[in-house]
């Protein structure tokens, strides 16, 4: 298989299963945590009029399906990227950092939680994941 070819199965592939990840724990959460009377997670709208409803331990089940998603994403990337590991999995962490810059202007929530999110969940978890998924260490010049 080309260079090129596996190159751009890694960006499909880490997004497509990082998104899957997410998915599934922002699924799951609610079971573990249960959600205030009156929150619905299935409609953006609602979620936002009634996000202030939730507690600290609410916001647990999103912030690992960001953290985890993007961590798994960016592993799957650097595994199959036949160079460039960890701009590849850095790729998947900005790309994941978007939708959580959107999810941030769109539903809003507490300042504590956009900042640990925005700043703890995307790029510091794409950046461990490329070193887990083999990527090398930057080397300093």
């Amino acid at each position: 298989m080309s260079s090129l070819l596996r190159n751009v199965l890694a960006v499909v592939a880490g997004v497509v299963i990082g998104s899957i990840v997410n998915m599934v724990i922002v699924m799951v959460g609610p079971l573990v945590v249960p959600l205030p009377a009156g929150v619905d997670m299935s409609n953006p709208d609602a979620l936002a009029e009634n996000i202030r409803l939730l507690k600290p331990a609410n916001f647990l089940a999103p912030w690992l399906a960001h953290a985890l998603g993007t961590l798994v994403g960016a592993w799957v990337a650097a595994r199959v990227a036949a160079s460039h590991k960890m701009r590849f999995a850095l790729g998947i962490g900005a790309v994941f950092l978007i939708g959580g810059i959107a999810m941030v202007a769109t539903i809003g929530g507490p300042r504590w939680f956009a900042a640990l999110d925005l700043l703890g969940a995307y790029l510091p978890m794409a950046y461990l994941g490329g070193r887990l998924g083999g990527a090398a260490r930057p080397s300093s010049a």
